[in-house]
Protein backbone atom coordinates (compact mmCIF):
# COMPACT_ATOMS: atom_id res chain seq x y z
CA UNK A 1 0.00 0.00 0.00
CA UNK A 2 2.93 2.62 1.02
CA UNK A 3 4.70 2.06 -2.75
CA UNK A 4 0.71 2.73 -4.26
CA UNK A 5 0.60 5.75 -2.57
CA UNK A 6 4.56 6.73 -3.22
CA UNK A 7 3.70 5.94 -6.83
CA UNK A 8 0.73 8.02 -7.03
CA UNK A 9 2.57 11.03 -5.16
CA UNK A 10 5.66 10.84 -7.21
CA UNK A 11 3.07 10.68 -10.31
CA UNK A 12 1.28 13.68 -9.05
CA UNK A 13 4.73 15.60 -8.60
CA UNK A 14 5.93 14.90 -12.19
CA UNK A 15 2.91 15.79 -13.20
CA UNK A 16 2.90 19.46 -11.96
CA UNK A 17 6.21 19.72 -12.67
CA UNK A 18 5.79 19.63 -16.87
CA UNK A 19 5.40 22.51 -18.47
CA UNK A 20 1.71 23.77 -18.82
CA UNK A 21 0.86 25.12 -22.10
CA UNK A 22 -1.67 27.60 -23.54
CA UNK A 23 -3.09 27.32 -27.23
CA UNK A 24 -5.00 29.22 -29.26
CA UNK A 25 -5.57 29.01 -33.45
CA UNK A 26 -8.33 31.70 -32.92
CA UNK A 27 -5.94 34.79 -31.88
CA UNK A 28 -7.00 37.77 -32.52
CA UNK A 29 -4.21 39.77 -34.28
CA UNK A 30 -5.06 43.38 -36.27
CA UNK A 31 -3.36 46.42 -37.53
CA UNK A 32 -4.01 49.77 -38.31
CA UNK A 33 -2.73 52.51 -40.48
CA UNK A 34 -3.50 56.22 -40.77
CA UNK A 35 -2.76 58.78 -43.03
CA UNK A 36 -4.46 62.16 -44.24
CA UNK A 37 -6.02 60.34 -47.19
CA UNK A 38 -7.35 57.59 -45.32
CA UNK A 39 -7.43 54.70 -42.93
CA UNK A 40 -6.48 51.03 -43.38
CA UNK A 41 -7.52 48.48 -40.69
CA UNK A 42 -7.93 44.65 -41.20
CA UNK A 43 -7.97 41.93 -38.93
CA UNK A 44 -7.17 38.60 -38.56
CA UNK A 45 -8.90 35.99 -36.14
CA UNK A 46 -7.03 33.04 -37.14
CA UNK A 47 -3.60 32.97 -35.37
CA UNK A 48 -1.88 30.20 -34.00
CA UNK A 49 -0.09 30.44 -30.63
CA UNK A 50 0.93 28.33 -28.08
CA UNK A 51 2.28 29.47 -24.79
CA UNK A 52 4.63 27.59 -22.47
CA UNK A 53 3.77 29.13 -18.62
CA UNK A 54 7.10 26.99 -17.30
CA UNK A 55 9.78 28.68 -19.68
CA UNK A 56 7.82 31.87 -21.12
CA UNK A 57 8.85 30.29 -24.83
CA UNK A 58 5.89 31.84 -27.42
CA UNK A 59 5.33 31.36 -30.92
CA UNK A 60 2.44 32.85 -33.20
CA UNK A 61 2.01 32.31 -36.56
CA UNK A 62 -0.78 33.54 -39.33
CA UNK A 63 -1.43 33.29 -42.26
CA UNK A 64 -1.29 36.87 -44.63
CA UNK A 65 -4.80 36.00 -46.17
CA UNK A 66 -6.61 35.66 -43.27
CA UNK A 67 -6.40 39.41 -42.66
CA UNK A 68 -9.93 40.94 -43.29
CA UNK A 69 -10.74 44.52 -44.87
CA UNK A 70 -13.32 46.60 -44.66
CA UNK A 71 -12.82 47.46 -48.73
CA UNK A 72 -11.77 44.26 -51.00
CA UNK A 73 -9.75 46.59 -53.35
CA UNK A 74 -7.48 46.69 -50.17
CA UNK A 75 -7.34 42.89 -49.51
CA UNK A 76 -6.82 42.08 -52.79
CA UNK A 77 -4.01 45.41 -52.96
CA UNK A 78 -3.07 43.95 -49.74
CA UNK A 79 -2.24 40.59 -50.57
CA UNK A 80 -1.34 40.88 -53.97
CA UNK A 81 1.07 44.04 -54.06
CA UNK A 82 2.61 44.72 -51.14
CA UNK A 83 2.72 41.55 -48.77
CA UNK A 84 3.04 38.88 -52.03
CA UNK A 85 0.81 36.59 -49.89
CA UNK A 86 1.62 33.85 -52.51
CA UNK A 87 5.17 34.00 -52.13
CA UNK A 88 5.25 34.76 -48.49
CA UNK A 89 2.35 33.21 -47.30
CA UNK A 90 2.71 33.35 -43.44
CA UNK A 91 3.65 35.84 -40.94
CA UNK A 92 5.61 34.21 -37.18
CA UNK A 93 6.77 35.30 -34.22
CA UNK A 94 9.06 33.20 -31.97
CA UNK A 95 10.53 34.00 -28.50
CA UNK A 96 10.66 34.21 -25.11
CA UNK A 97 8.44 36.11 -22.25
CA UNK A 98 11.73 37.39 -20.26
CA UNK A 99 9.81 38.03 -17.15
CA UNK A 100 7.43 34.40 -17.19
CA UNK A 101 7.93 34.45 -13.31
CA UNK A 102 5.97 37.36 -12.65
CA UNK A 103 3.03 35.86 -14.07
CA UNK A 104 1.35 33.72 -11.57
CA UNK A 105 -1.21 31.35 -13.46
CA UNK A 106 -2.29 29.86 -10.20
CA UNK A 107 -4.02 32.71 -9.31
CA UNK A 108 -6.13 35.30 -11.74
CA UNK A 109 -4.61 38.62 -12.38
CA UNK A 110 -3.25 40.71 -14.97
CA UNK A 111 0.29 40.97 -15.28
CA UNK A 112 2.79 43.20 -17.43
CA UNK A 113 5.48 41.51 -19.59
CA UNK A 114 7.97 41.59 -21.73
CA UNK A 115 8.70 39.49 -24.98
CA UNK A 116 11.65 39.21 -26.95
CA UNK A 117 12.07 37.16 -29.65
CA UNK A 118 12.46 37.10 -33.80
CA UNK A 119 9.37 38.36 -36.06
CA UNK A 120 9.09 37.16 -39.67
CA UNK A 121 7.25 39.28 -42.13
CA UNK A 122 7.66 38.83 -45.92
CA UNK A 123 10.58 36.74 -45.71
CA UNK A 124 12.44 38.89 -43.15
CA UNK A 125 13.46 38.38 -39.79
CA UNK A 126 13.95 40.87 -37.52
CA UNK A 127 14.57 40.69 -33.41
CA UNK A 128 12.18 42.51 -31.59
CA UNK A 129 11.32 43.04 -28.19
CA UNK A 130 7.41 43.95 -27.24
CA UNK A 131 5.54 44.65 -24.21
CA UNK A 132 2.28 43.17 -23.54
CA UNK A 133 -0.19 41.96 -20.59
CA UNK A 134 -0.95 38.29 -19.89
CA UNK A 135 -4.35 37.90 -17.68
CA UNK A 136 -5.29 34.82 -16.17
CA UNK A 137 -8.51 33.47 -15.98
CA UNK A 138 -9.27 30.40 -14.80
CA UNK A 139 -7.82 28.00 -17.43
CA UNK A 140 -7.55 30.57 -19.58
CA UNK A 141 -4.09 32.89 -20.67
CA UNK A 142 -5.08 36.44 -22.19
CA UNK A 143 -2.16 37.72 -24.27
CA UNK A 144 -2.19 41.32 -25.54
CA UNK A 145 0.27 43.95 -26.92
CA UNK A 146 0.37 46.79 -28.97
CA UNK A 147 2.83 47.85 -31.21
CA UNK A 148 4.66 49.40 -34.60
CA UNK A 149 6.09 48.05 -37.06
CA UNK A 150 7.59 49.83 -39.89
CA UNK A 151 6.75 48.26 -43.62
CA UNK A 152 10.45 49.11 -45.40
CA UNK A 153 12.01 46.84 -42.31
CA UNK A 154 10.32 43.88 -43.73
CA UNK A 155 11.40 44.75 -47.37
CA UNK A 156 7.68 45.47 -48.01
CA UNK A 157 7.92 47.58 -50.92
CA UNK A 158 5.32 50.71 -51.33
CA UNK A 159 4.76 52.30 -54.59
CA UNK A 160 5.97 55.92 -55.37
CA UNK A 161 2.08 56.82 -56.16
CA UNK A 162 0.64 55.28 -53.02
CA UNK A 163 3.15 56.24 -50.22
CA UNK A 164 1.66 58.78 -48.81
CA UNK A 165 -1.65 56.80 -48.30
CA UNK A 166 0.37 54.39 -46.45
CA UNK A 167 1.59 55.25 -42.72
CA UNK A 168 5.75 55.18 -42.27
CA UNK A 169 4.71 52.97 -39.49
CA UNK A 170 1.34 50.69 -38.44
CA UNK A 171 -0.06 49.72 -35.37
CA UNK A 172 -0.34 46.15 -34.98
CA UNK A 173 -2.27 45.24 -31.89
CA UNK A 174 -2.52 41.18 -30.63
CA UNK A 175 -5.70 40.22 -28.07
CA UNK A 176 -5.50 36.21 -28.24
CA UNK A 177 -7.16 33.84 -25.71
CA UNK A 178 -5.20 30.82 -24.96
CA UNK A 179 -6.77 27.97 -23.23
CA UNK A 180 -4.84 25.23 -21.11
CA UNK A 181 -4.40 22.11 -22.00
Amino acid sequence: MKKIVMIALLSASAYGAMAQKYVTRTGRVSFFSTTPVENIEAVNNEAGAVLDSKTGDVVYQLAIKSFKFEKALMQEHFNENYMESDKYPKADFKGKITDISKVNFAKDGKYDVVSTGKMTIHGVTKDVTIPGTVTVKGNQAVMNSKFKIKPQDYKINIPKLVENKIAKEIEVTVNSILDKK
